[in-house]
């Protein structure tokens, strides 16, 4: 079992962007002094709910100060921005980091930058499996040309080159269908249960050709008493989703995405490692099982506190993480993990 922290450089109330950027930073540092086997960070635009607009540019940093633990973007929007570009800095940072780089990509949404970045929104609506496939052309080490929808340019060499294998953040049936045709891992998110993670998965293996590592998102937080750290959780998550997620603004027109905070926060409290260092371990034991993932990767922001999110990461570290690896549980059904 693979266990990372996923940063989201949440934007909670009274929190400047620089400070949570700074914190962000810290926390991945902290999460390698705590034997975390990697660290991913989300990518958001214009909005509280991520203050993060380049996930690729911070992990840039983070590879900087660190020396052991994989940095990836959970994820980089490819809707937003060109894939030869962004495999341009993919690579950079593969060499420069020894391969401690994994770049995770996703279609995103029909928000804001779309507009601001003059991708429009039929990039977001058609253009994702041509995205992905020039992605993946330019990351497999040869020379790229493009004459689709889309793109279209001459064959060129890239420089540097860099063979990696992006992960697909996957949310409709049409995106994991994608993704196992092309052989990529997938991403799920932290506001599925297992049950969900499961029959995703299992709808991977019907379309693909061989096996794959999925990662699954997950709250991590952990407290002397399950009561307490859900209590703590239920006081300041909504701090920070209800106005983060009012951030989602469609570009079109169509209606805002609405969710019930108070029951989103009960839902998460209620399928993640959310108290004591025993609970935690049952539930990661647990989901591995249900679900087969042979990676989870745990979002420990959730308390809004620079200090508190530093004692979480500290604590998951010495309290369950040495449980979850002694009990060690045979090879995920999606293949084993990579090496770090």
């Amino acid at each position: 079992m693979r266990i990372g922290v996923f940063l989201v450089a949440a934007g909670f109330p009274g929190m400047a962007p620089g400070d949570v950027l700074r914190s962000t930073t810290e926390a991945i540092e902290a999460a390698e002094r705590a034997g975390f086997d990697d660290a991913w960070i989300a990518e958001h635009h214009f909005m509280s709910y991520g203050v993060c607009p380049s996930a690729v540019t911070l992990a840039a940093v983070a590879l900087g100060r660190t020396s052991r633990i994989t940095v990836g973007t959970a994820v980089s929007v490819l809707s937003a921005q060109h894939p030869v570009a962004l495999a341009e800095q993919a690579a950079i940072l593969h060499h420069v980091s020894d391969g401690r780089f994994r770049l995770g990509v996703g279609r995103g949404g029909p928000w804001l930058e779309l507009e601001v970045f003059g991708t429009g929104t039929a990039r977001f609506e058609r253009g994702f499996p041509e995205s992905l496939d020039l992605l993946c052309t330019a990351l497999n080490g040869g020379p790229v040309a493009a004459d689709g929808e889309f793109f279209r340019f001459r064959e060129v060499s890239m420089v540097p080159q860099a063979r990696m294998t992006p992960v697909v953040a996957c949310t409709s049936d049409g995106t994991v269908r994608l993704a196992a045709e092309r052989g990529l891992p997938m991403l799920l998110g932290m506001h599925v249960g297992d049950d969900e993670k499961a029959e995703t998965i299992a709808a991977y293996e019907a379309y693909a050709t061989g096996p794959a590592v999925h990662i699954g998102a997950a709250l991590g937080y952990v407290a002397d008493t399950t009561e307490q750290a859900v209590r703590e959780m239920r006081e300041s998550l909504p701090r920070w989703l209800g106005p983060g997620l009012a951030g989602y603004v469609p570009v079109d027109g169509r209606p805002p995405p609405r969710r019930n905070i108070a029951e989103y926060v009960d839902l998460l409290c209620r399928i993640h490692p959310v108290g004591s260092a025993e609970h935690c371990v049952e539930k990661i034991m647990t989901s591995a099982a249900r679900t087969g993932l042979g990676h989870l990767i745990l979002m420990v922001e959730g308390a809004g506190d620079r200090a508190r999110t530093l004692e979480n990461i500290a604590r998951l570290g010495a309290e369950v993480l040495p449980a979850v690896r002694a009990l060690r549980p045979g090879a995920a059904r999606n293949g084993s993990p990579p090496p770090a």
